[in-house]
């Protein structure tokens, strides 16, 4: 089992009337990728600058192995940060900007000189020294403030959004070479980002929160495919949402229609959420379906056409590399492993977790 190295605990934290965080648990585990996913406001910065010692906690306690660090500024953690601002020192060059923490601390200019060399290795920008911050493309200072961070070595590291400037193309480019300094360096990665995308393709664990609360955690296999609420359902990737009724395990009715599931426990006649993926959907010819509808749009996305049919009275989205003619009638077919049932929330606030490898 993986050992614990920091612990959030009871952490609450308000501005003015506005709770941020409320009673929040989380553990984080060493040498894991773990990214705190939600949309703006939902907490996850002021999370990531608690862990970091920006931040202070109205309540609660932040542990490290063993050791309450809550009030230790973020010079004195074993922690370091990576802003999406990259706050590169203009009038330095890249080998003064990435020695400028091991100056404070007095190593010597031979400890120095190698430590910048690797740390350029690292993040492949050998023979960089040189060089002035302005006179490097976006991604190039991105790593440079990732090697002025890792340089420390430091036994977490802190990313907050730190691709959010970046374009698409490098931005794909940059999550994998976080993967691979991640494996390389054998530390911990925290990453905070509002992109589902990002998260699902580079973490080991994803903390989805809303709210100040955190709504789910787990693998991105588990918070894609078994979410559990409709917000975690409808924030991670796309999906047909309905209201529905558990009439007993295995069977649940969908719009006045009765599909066959593999859930089991939710109790007879239930009111539930059904969640179904618009991959998952299969259109058949009329007869060949669980519900027969009609195709409202199509549009080509590249690897499949993304199709609304309407049926039983809801606009189903579905995702298909066949397609369906808009006006075509046909059928709805979902495999009963495909289909995710969760109870209806009785507020909004969900049940927070504590996270456990």
């Amino acid at each position: 089992m993986a050992k614990k190295l920091i612990d959030l605990i009871g952490i609450s934290k308000s501005y003015g009337d506005k709770v941020i965080l409320d009673d929040l648990n989380l553990y984080l585990n060493e040498n894991r990728f773990l990214t705190i996913l939600g949309p703006s406001g939902c907490g996850k910065t002021t999370t990531l600058r608690i862990l970091g010692g920006f931040e202070t906690p109205d309540k609660g306690r932040v542990i490290f192995e063993g050791k309450d660090i809550t009030m230790l500024p973020p010079n004195e953690r074993q922690v370091n940060t990576v802003f999406q601002k990259y706050a590169l020192f203009t009038h330095m060059n890249i080998e003064e900007n990435i020695a400028f923490g091991l100056k404070i601390k007095n190593k010597s200019k031979s400890y120095i000189r190698d430590k910048v060399k690797y740390a350029l290795k690292l993040v492949n920008l050998d023979g960089y020294e040189k060089r002035m911050p302005d006179s490097l493309s976006g991604g190039q200072q991105q790593r440079i403030a990732i090697a002025r961070a890792i340089v420390n070595e430091p036994r977490v590291l802190l990313l907050d959004e730190p691709l959010g400037a970046l374009d698409l193309k490098l931005r794909q480019d940059m999550q994998y070479e976080l993967i691979r300094l991640k494996n390389e360096l054998g530390i911990t990665f925290v990453y905070v980002t509002h992109d589902q995308e990002e998260a699902l393709t580079m973490s080991d664990t994803i903390v989805v929160m809303n709210q100040g609360y955190i709504q789910q955690i787990g693998t991105p296999e588990d918070i894609y495919n078994e979410p559990q609420n409709a917000f975690v359902a409808d924030f991670i990737g796309e999906s047909n949402i309905i209201g529905s009724t558990m009439v007993e395990d295995r069977l649940v009715d969908i719009l006045g229609t009765k599909f066959v599931c593999v859930d089991e426990g939710f109790g007879n006649n239930q009111p539930v959420d059904v969640v179904i993926r618009p991959e998952d959907i299969v259109l058949t010819e009329p007869s060949g379906g669980i519900i027969k509808g009609r195709v409202t749009s199509a549009i080509f996305k590249g690897v499949h056409y993304e199709m609304e049919v309407q049926a039983a009275g809801f606009e189903w989205l579905v995702h298909s590399t066949v397609l369906k003619e808009p006006g075509s009638e046909v059928g709805i077919w979902v495999d009963p492993f495909n289909i995710q049932i969760m109870h209806k929330p009785e507020s909004e606030d969900e049940e927070q977790e504590h996270y456990e490898d």
